[in-house]
């Protein structure tokens, strides 16, 4: 038995100007005062002696490890992304950077969400990737559609309710 794993999907490289925003300033707040911070960290625990036993030489270690990783990431992914900060040219249809109102066609429950690029998703405030299921169904549909979907809970009915575009 392996290990190999087939390769991810490549996720779409759109972004918001507040996403792409968002994530320059993580970087920045990686690069220019987490890093130092750590590094000053590793190097006082190497001083200490005996790096075999010393847990706080292999937590800081650990610790540099993980930040240059996604020190790494945010780099290469950001000059990926292309910044998507124009409402489209049909501002009645549904495209990336959209909020949309949903109704749920079986139960009635209003739904609020914004389509966004898969780096700045957030549940909590209802942003869902552009990659989602949901959101690949509701593409170029209209106010007063009514579509289904497949979702992980299963097949589910809606209705567009309203379509809005930020600014």
């Amino acid at each position: 038995m392996s290990r190999w794993r087939p390769p991810a999907e490549k996720s779409t490289a759109l972004i918001t100007a507040q996403g792409h925003q968002r994530l320059k300033t993580e970087l920045d707040e990686l690069w220019r005062h987490k890093r130092p911070e750590v590094v000053k960290a590793l190097a006082a625990a190497a001083a200490e002696g005996d790096r075999s036993e010393n847990a706080e030489y292999t937590y800081r270690k650990k610790q540099l490890g993980e930040i240059d990783r996604r020190v790494r990431y945010l780099t290469k992914r950001l000059e990926a992304l292309r910044i998507v900060d124009t409402a489209p040219t049909d501002p009645n249809a549904v495209f990336f950077g959209a909020t949309i109102e949903l109704e749920n066609v079986d139960s009635g429950d209003i739904h609020v969400y914004r389509i966004v690029g898969p780096d700045e998703t957030d549940a909590g405030a209802g942003w869902i990737s552009i990659d989602s299921p949901l959101a690949r169904a509701l593409l170029k549909k209209r106010v007063d559609d009514e579509f289904e979907v497949e979702l992980p809970s299963g097949r589910h009915g809606f209705a567009i309710l309203s379509v809005a575009y930020p600014g």
